[in-house]
């Protein structure tokens, strides 16, 4: 029975899954129990995501072997612009459209978990990268985790083949559990469907329709015009194939598990699917899941903006650009965890003079429009971490006089999904 549930198409399941859940949420809202199964697959996430990124990327790095072909540099290059980018197009849409807030005095968030100026969080996520390794995993603290991994991955190219093959096993054991849960989504879906509409309805959001509206049009509008040119000026082809893909294959699940971190199998499927470099994207793919930070850019930059409009603070645009770039890179230690970037909205309100017990209300609202904010956030950071790995690798291809044909790669892609 379970190979025949695998053997339909995962996003088919999971939009069973959205609508046996809405059904349930609509006609039976009292039945609480439903929820739970929500509850224990977003446990199960939380608990097999930094276990699996710190092995996966501790055992890519043992197996590095110098000389090999990457890609790494221009990964990372594309990462960085990415998340400038989006900061760019996040400043231009809020000062085109601008939205007001409402802000919810009856929502309480912890404030002292809120950093408190850009040199705070900076010296925080030093000081965090550093920390403990197995506290690092027990918290999911995955800048931490991906420090630690890298040096222990590097350590162990120094041991024998034999320890390195241990590494690896463990590695493909912990992956093929996450896979496991991620197999397992639709039903977690039903009963997360089951708790918005029930608690919420369909009116729960409502009163945050604009800013849901500009979130999502920018993001929308990042991956679908703005990766995209900067695909096509890494490889000179249309790069409309390889996007649509990604975000299917990526996007769509990743937007449902809400963490990139956990989306990590399902990408290095995508990348083996699609014949890529193992050596490169084995690397790249952890990296980004917990590192690429586009969609954080954006959703910092509009809120923090629109609070600024709706308390009617001036902001210049240079200045604009500028102090919500630096915290969008300062978010990048928490994009891998659902709502991580929320936090880091005080410390840009900080940067305009607004106080922290308004700041606050705004991660409040935050976290009301998260099912929609966080959800896309998320697939735009997963699907941009294969996007621009295999764009990555095209491009160093073409400049060595080796180009693939990526329309033809992505229809191969296909047919091995």
């Amino acid at each position: 029975m379970f190979n025949r549930y695998r053997s339909v198409s995962l996003i088919l399941r999971i939009v069973i899954g959205i609508i046996v859940g809405t059904i349930l949420g609509v006609l039976v809202p009292s039945w609480s129990f439903i929820a739970i199964l929500g509850q224990l697959f977003v446990g199960a996430l939380k608990g097999i995501a930094p276990v699996m990124v710190f092995f996966i990327i501790a055992s890519a790095i043992s197996k590095y072997e110098q000389g090999t072909e990457n890609h790494f540099g221009t990964v990372v290059i594309l990462y960085l612009t990415a998340t400038f980018l989006s900061a760019v197009t996040a400043v231009v849409a809020s000062f085109l459209f601008k939205v007001h807030l409402v802000f919810p005095q009856s929502v309480k968030v912890d404030a002292s978990a809120a950093p408190k100026g850009l040199g705070k969080v900076i010296s925080d996520l030093l000081v965090n990268a550093v920390g403990n390794p197995v506290q690092a995993i027990s918290q999911a603290n995955y800048l931490s985790i991906l420090f630690w991994a890298l040096m222990i991955g590097f350590a162990l190219r120094m041991t024998s083949k034999q320890t390195r093959a241990v590494i690896a096993d463990v590695s493909q054991a912990v992956t093929a559990v996450a896979q496991l849960v991620i197999e397992l989504a639709p039903v977690g879906i039903v009963g997360l469907m089951f708790s918005t509409i029930s608690e919420t309805g369909f009116d729960g959001v409502a009163k945050y329709a604009q800013l849901v509206i500009l979130l999502v049009g920018t993001m929308a509008f990042v991956y679908l015009v703005v990766y995209p040119l900067m695909a096509w000026l890494m490889t000179g082809q249309n790069p409309y194939p390889l996007t649509f893909w990604t975000l299917k294959v990526s996007g769509i699940p990743a937007f449902f598990t809400r963490s990139g971190a956990v989306n990590i199998p399902i990408n290095l499927q995508a990348c083996e699917d699609l014949g890529l470099n193992k050596a490169s994207y084995a690397v790249s793919i952890p990296l980004g899941g917990s590192a690429n930070s586009g969609g954080a850019a954006i959703t910092i930059s509009v809120m923090t903006l629109a609070t600024c409009f709706t308390l009617g603070i001036h902001v210049s645009f240079p200045l604009a650009l500028i102090l919500c770039f630096l915290t969008a890179l300062a978010s990048t230690g928490v994009s891998g965890i659902a709502g991580g970037s929320l936090l880091i909205i005080p410390m840009a309100a900080s940067l305009f003079g607004i106080s922290n017990d308004i700041a606050m209300q705004v991660v409040g609202i935050g976290f009301i429009i998260g099912v929609i904010q966080d959800s896309v956030e998320t697939a735009v950071n997963s699907a941009s971490d294969l996007l621009f790995t295999a764009t990555a690798e095209y491009h160093d291809l073409k400049k060595a006089g080796k180009p693939v044909d990526i329309h033809a790669a992505v229809k191969a892609a296909r047919v091995k999904e």
